[in-house]
């Protein structure tokens, strides 16, 4: 067990599987991204090899499920990639607030500080008019972490200090260390786990979704075929988020650039 290693034929079972459920296309460079992953658990069920644990894969789908978990997950942080949320403050919300109920989604909550940021800044500016969030995600593992809405105070930083005091609770006795985000604003998000790889379910129509550091590691085909998916439940003039680091040329033409990472979606 010690000289446990993940060979290249293991490495492209793990590759083919993970292209297959999730769309993710990972180049050779993430080889030891997938060993690292999966040792431990490997190591758990006693078995030898990768390659045994890729058949306890094949019958188990509790496990099946435990490395896509592990093999999709990526970091996140409140407030990631600010200038989204300052458009959504200054142009997007006072554009779209006549709206009867304005609804967004977080396409790849991880989790969940996403959601919970968008929740700060649309409870800051909305108020109570009536807003909700969809946040999904395609790892039931950090699903299960989004929804208690708890992290370390290293992780608060990032969030406005006003916003932190007025809807964010300080963790006291055994949660000390700890802050949470308040039930006022958690009741408004709808966490849930959905594929986007596969055909979506009926979840409505939005006026805004975020889809960042996601489309890096699909390929075009995957690409296209998920904004196909996606674009379907944006209301037009909707505006649609990718990364800094992302670009939608040539992926879909049913959208507009409106600047940089920032796209909406024609009236007509």
């Amino acid at each position: 067990m010690d000289n446990l290693a993940l060979s290249d034929s293991e490495f492209k079972k793990f590759r083919g599987l993970i292209y297959e459920v999730a769309g993710i296309s990972m180049s050779e460079a993430k080889k030891p991204l997938v060993s690292g992953r999966l040792a431990k658990r490997v190591r758990q069920q006693g078995l030898p090899s990768y390659s045994a644990y890729f058949d306890v894969l094949m019958r188990d789908r509790a496990e099946f499920q435990a490395a896509v978990d592990l093999l999709t997950t990526n970091e996140t942080y409140f407030f990631r990639e600010p200038k989204h949320f300052e458009f959504l403050q200054t142009v997007a919300l006072p554009e779209l607030r006549d709206r009867a109920s304005l609804r967004i989604w977080s396409g790849a909550c991880s989790t969940g500080e996403e959601p919970y940021t968008l929740a700060l800044v649309l409870a800051d500016t909305l108020g109570m008019r009536p807003w909700e969030i969809l946040a999904s995600d395609i790892s039931t593992r950090v699903l299960e972490k989004a929804r208690r809405g708890q992290y370390p105070l290293d992780d608060a930083e990032g969030i406005p200090k006003a916003m932190l005091h007025k809807y964010c609770f300080k963790g006291i006795s055994q949660n000390t260390g700890t802050f949470l985000v308040g039930p006022d604003l958690a009741s408004r998000i709808t966490f849930r786990q959905i594929n986007l790889n596969t055909t979506l379910p009926d979840v409505g129509q939005f006026d805004v979704i975020f889809l960042r550091n996601v489309m890096i590691y699909f390929d075009n085909d995957t690409k296209r075929q998920v904004m196909q998916r996606l674009v379907s439940h944006l209301r037009p003039g909707g505006y649609f988020m990718i990364s800094h680091s992302e670009s939608l040329n040539g992926v879909t033409d049913a959208l507009k650039m409106v600047k940089p990472s920032i796209y909406q979606k024609p009236y007509a």
